[in-house]
């Protein structure tokens, strides 16, 4: 992973998992994160796809893996279990073809200044999740769809305080271009880096025409490599369903420029699928970063 990281050169991460899930029977009022457990054979099979369509960073299912979120369905108990489950699981499918990522998300409750819980009690909750995917055998770890910097620090805190491993740190944004809290790239950026990210970028919430956006502005403010993962467009309402339009050409022509505006690192976040990952490396692999390194 470190090599990927300082090679220089264009990688791609896996696409979405819970849209997936969803697509092949899995109810939304499912812990996703406790199918590892579970199913194993469903998400093991999953990460073999995301393989084959050439990925070479694969990310565990563990977005929601913390015992808040887990708390919601009695499984606050089962954080290690469940993280270092979901890191084997994608520790087997990737074999010797691709690096495996362990995904960390917000805890999904305000934390000081803006909430009750001390910053000291999310750095407790995150390390709850890390211990597990270090048990699991992940090569680093990405803290992704974030809006709080905060909250971000408690995460790579935890991990810090446990390993050595490199962290991708990502970001999210509204169409805006800002996070929900009304931070701009050109302050997020810096701010990850100092904190000691190996890579920062972002992710989710907006398709790829707003990730663009935000990845120029990083660019010109982050000297460390870039990540970017769109999601497949803007969500839509069709009957009672989101569905996200942006198709595997569509995405892949995105994810040519988001190279070309300096990102090293890119893949999709909701509504992609092996077809978008196998698309975007056709487009990115004869392209390198002009973003320096």
């Amino acid at each position: 992973l470190r090599e990927l990281i300082a090679d220089g050169k264009t990688h791609v991460f896996d696409g979405a998992m819970g849209t997936l899930l969803y697509s092949r029977g899995v109810f939304l009022n499912v812990c996703y994160d406790e199918l590892v457990l579970k199913q194993p054979d469903l998400i093991r099979d999953i990460h073999k796809e995301y393989v084959r369509a050439g990925a070479e960073l694969l990310e565990t299912n563990t977005f929601g893996a913390n015992p808040i979120k887990l708390a919601q369905y009695g499984l606050a108990g089962d954080t290690a279990k469940i993280n270092q489950a979901a890191a084997g699981l994608a520790r087997d499918a990737a074999g010797n073809r691709a690096s495996v990522l362990g995904a960390i998300g917000p805890l999904g409750i305000r934390i000081e200044p803006f909430g009750e819980m001390a910053v000291g009690e999310a750095k407790a909750a995150f390390g709850q999740q890390v211990d597990g995917l270090l048990a699991g055998g992940v090569d680093g770890f990405i803290i992704e769809t974030f809006s709080d910097l905060e909250e971000v620090r408690a995460a790579f805190d935890a991990i810090r305080e446990r390993s050595d491993l490199p962290v991708v740190a990502q970001m999210t944004v509204g169409t805006d271009g800002k996070t929900y809290y009304g931070t701009e790239p050109e302050t997020f950026g810096p701010w990850l880096q100092a904190m000691g990210a190996d890579v920062v970028g972002v992710n989710c919430s907006v398709g790829p025409h707003g990730v663009l956006e935000v990845i120029e502005k990083l660019a010109r403010v982050v000297t460390i490599p870039l990540s970017a993962q769109p999601n497949a467009g803007l969500p839509r309402e069709v009957g009672d369903r989101k569905i996200y339009m942006a198709s595997p050409e569509y995405m892949a022509e995105y994810a040519r420029r988001i190279v070309e505006a300096g990102a090293s690192f890119v893949g999709g976040c909701c509504g992609t699928t092996p077809d978008h990952i196998k698309a975007m490396i056709g487009f990115v692999k004869s392209v390198a970063p002009r973003h320096p390194t």
